[in-house]
């Protein structure tokens, strides 16, 4: 088999394309984003808000693993996959829920406070993006 032969049967990952890559490109961003802003403000202000920070930091560490298993192939990342972006989902709306019950608990904004406000809420709507994306190209629907 020639080298062009090898790139032409090569396994695709249905997850990278499509949809796929802006989903990926904006886990990406808020990869950067997230972690630069919670490790600024916990190396400089961690005792204004602990909370909100600390918050931040588990967010970014949360879209790195979202980021990174939807850009890998096989089941097994997909589940990782699913794992994360459901526990950001969740992560989200209970950040969101208790930062507008509790506003004097996040005396600083996190990546999920207000449902992700300061973020235009593209934190609500990417896991959910996400997870539709993921079920559209699950294991089972691509081994029929």
């Amino acid at each position: 088999m020639t080298s062009t032969d090898a790139t032409t049967h090569r396994e695709v990952n249905p997850r990278t394309s499509g949809p796929g890559r802006l989903i990926i490109a904006l886990y990406a961003v808020f990869v950067v984003g997230s972690l630069s802003r919670a490790g600024f403000q916990i190396a400089t202000r961690f005792h204004e808000a602990p909370l909100a920070y600390t918050l931040s930091a588990v967010a970014g560490v949360i879209y790195v693993v979202a980021a990174v298993s939807l850009a890998l192939r096989g089941p097994r990342a997909w589940w990782v996959s699913v794992v994360a972006i459901s526990t950001e989902l969740l992560g989200v709306l209970a950040v969101g829920l208790w930062s507008v019950l509790d506003p004097a608990a996040f005396p600083d904004a996190t990546v999920w406070s207000n449902f992700g406000r300061g973020y235009l809420y593209i934190p609500l709507v990417l896991p959910v993006l996400g997870l539709w994306w993921l079920w559209s190209t699950r294991p089972a629907r691509l081994a029929r």
